[in-house]
């Protein structure tokens, strides 16, 4: 006769037990949840929207929905994955309600040959005889991601600035593992291509870079994505 296997529980995360406290009618719990992450979810409406008082919105309208739905959350994934899929899809229907000329989706796959570039864009660790440069470069930096096809930009905000990995990241967009690589490549791939120019225009003398003011880039803001090219407000 086989031994019998133990049922061996899994640790519930910190998380997890705020979220089922909350489930029990706790709201200081959910009050928790919502101290820990409404930053997060600002910036990344904000990214979204490029509106503040939008992302404002996006924020409360979110946070909302997640505790008037919180039943219905089956605890397969991270609070805050869910939290962010939520997020994402008020922020997007606002981009819809305010360019109802432009269709903007997540959906559509962009097919790329090859899917893995180096995370980093540029090494952004201080230095202190470059602290100036170094904020000229982030303000460079924030304008060529607002400068993304909204779906590129959501993607390179959840994955490479929020730090969402891979999977959760798909898990947020609804999307596959494969469209989600394929639009980090094509906002990396354009992120490198402008910050390169403005390299070049610095070695040369001339600081004055506008590569995250418009739309020019060739490498992945075309119109053979259902995503909108035109990021700008």
């Amino acid at each position: 006769m086989s031994a019998i296997q133990p049922n061996v529980q899994q640790p519930v995360s910190e998380e997890m037990e705020l979220v089922r406290r909350a489930k029990r009618g706790d709201d200081s719990a959910f009050e928790e949840l919502v101290r820990r992450y409404d930053r997060n979810v600002f910036r990344i409406a904000q990214h979204i929207t490029q509106n503040r008082e939008d992302a404002e919105d996006v924020v409360q309208d979110a946070f909302l929905k997640a505790y008037g739905n919180l039943a219905q959350f089956q605890e397969q994934s991270k609070f805050y994955t869910w939290l962010v899929r939520i997020a994402v899809n008020e922020a997007l229907m606002r981009l819809r309600r305010r360019r109802p000329e432009r269709m903007v989706s997540l959906d559509e796959e962009v097919k790329t040959e090859d899917d893995s570039l180096p995370r980093e864009v540029a090494d952004w660790s201080p230095n202190p005889e470059q602290m100036y440069n170094q904020a000229e470069l982030r303000d460079i930096l924030t304008r060529t991601i607002q400068g993304l096809p909204p779906g590129f930009r959501t993607v390179f905000v959840l994955r490479d600035v929020e730090g969402l990995s891979t999977e959760e990241t798909a898990q947020a967009l609804e999307l596959s593992i494969p469209a989600v690589k394929s639009r980090l490549l094509r906002a990396r791939l354009q992120l490198r291509e402008r910050l390169s120019r403005f390299f070049q225009k610095r070695a040369s003398g001339n600081g004055d870079d506008k590569s995250g003011e418009n739309g020019d880039d060739k490498s992945g803001g075309n119109g053979d994505d259902k995503i909108s090219g035109d990021g700008n407000q």
